[in-house]
C-alpha cells in the first residue's frame, strides 16, 4: 500500500458539533423572543450570526467569542428599544452559550472503525482543528484520538492557509501524497488547494455558514468530494493504488526511453 499523509479536521468531520450550536442558538431566540416580542426569531438569528461572524474574522475560532456573540446580541436589541440590561438576563445568556462547551461530544458514526482501518493500512494521520487548546484538547482527550494522532495534533484559533503551511512544514510532508480531509470549504479545502495538496471535502449535514466560500482555484492535486466519512479509507485505497501503478508506468516508460536512446546511439556509431 503507498502510504498517504491524511490531515483530518475534527469538527463536524470526525465529530459533530455544529448542530449543538444550532440547537444552543434556537434556545437563545426563543428566551429573546420572550424580552422581544415583536421581533422575530428570524431577525434575531441572523443578528446574532453577523455578530458571531464578524467576531471569528477578527479574533479568530476561539469558544469565548462564541457566547460574547449571544451576550452582544442580547445588548444591540436591548439598545433598539431602550431596555434595561439585567444581570439575570445576561447569566441566562451567558449560560445558554456555555453550554455547548460543556456537553459530551460525540463521534460520527463508524469514526473509530475508519480510523482504524486508515491507521492499520500504513497511513500517517494528522489533526489540524480550528479553536482554543483548552475545549479542543478537551474534545481529544474525551474521545481518546491521541492513540491515532500521537503528536501530531494542530490546533489553530485562526485556521487558514498559514496555519496549514505550518503543519505541511512541521510534518515535511510530501504534498503529492498528502490530503486535507474536512467538511468546511473555508478553512480546509481552500487552504489545501492554495497549497497544491490533495483534499476531500465531506459536507456537513448541517453546515456553519461562516464555512461556505466558493472554490475559485485549480486543483494541482486531486479534488474530490464524498458523501460521507464512511467512503474515505475505500477512496484513499483506491487512489493510493492508481498512484502505485502509475508510478509503475512512468518508471517502464522511462527505463524504455533510456533504453531507446542507448541503442540509438549504438546504431550511429
Amino acid at each position: 500500500m503507498n502510504q498517504q499523509t491524511l490531515i483530518l479536521d475534527l469538527d463536524d468531520t470526525l465529530v459533530h458539533c455544529n448542530k449543538y450550536f444550532v440547537e444552543s442558538r434556537n434556545r437563545f431566540a426563543n428566551v429573546m423572543k420572550k424580552w422581544f416580542k415583536s421581533v422575530s426569531k428570524q431577525e434575531i438569528l441572523q443578528k446574532q450570526s453577523e455578530i458571531d461572524i464578524k467576531g471569528v474574522e477578527k479574533k479568530g475560532l476561539h469558544s469565548s467569542l462564541y457566547t460574547q456573540s449571544l451576550v452582544d446580541t442580547y445588548r444591540f436589541f436591548c439598545d433598539m428599544f431602550g431596555r434595561k440590561m439585567r444581570g439575570s438576563e445576561i447569566n441566562q445568556v451567558e449560560q445558554i452559550g456555555q453550554s455547548v462547551f460543556q456537553r459530551k461530544v460525540k463521534p460520527f458514526p463508524c469514526m473509530y472503525e475508519i480510523l482504524d482501518t486508515l491507521q492499520a493500512e500504513g497511513h500517517e494521520l494528522a489533526l489540524f482543528t480550528g479553536g482554543d487548546e483548552a475545549n479542543q484538547r478537551r474534545k481529544i482527550t474525551q474521545l481518546h484520538l491521541k492513540d491515532y494522532f500521537q503528536d501530531r495534533v494542530f490546533i489553530f484559533e485562526h485556521k487558514n492557509t498559514n496555519a496549514l503551511q505550518q503543519v505541511l512544514t512541521k510534518m515535511n510532508a510530501d504534498k503529492k501524497n498528502t490530503w486535507m480531509i474536512g467538511n468546511s470549504l473555508k478553512t480546509d479545502i481552500k487552504p489545501a488547494l492554495e497549497l497544491g495538496i490533495n483534499a476531500i471535502h465531506i459536507p456537513a449535514d448541517i453546515e456553519w455558514s461562516y464555512n461556505i466560500v466558493d472554490i475559485e482555484i485549480e486543483p494541482s492535486g486531486t479534488y474530490a468530494q464524498l458523501k460521507s466519512l464512511v467512503h474515505l479509507p475505500d477512496y484513499i485505497r483506491e487512489q493510493a493504488y492508481y498512484r502505485a501503478i502509475n508510478t509503475k508506468r512512468n518508471l517502464v516508460k522511462a527505463i524504455h526511453a533510456k533504453e531507446w536512446i542507448h541503442l540509438k546511439d549504438k546504431v550511429q556509431a
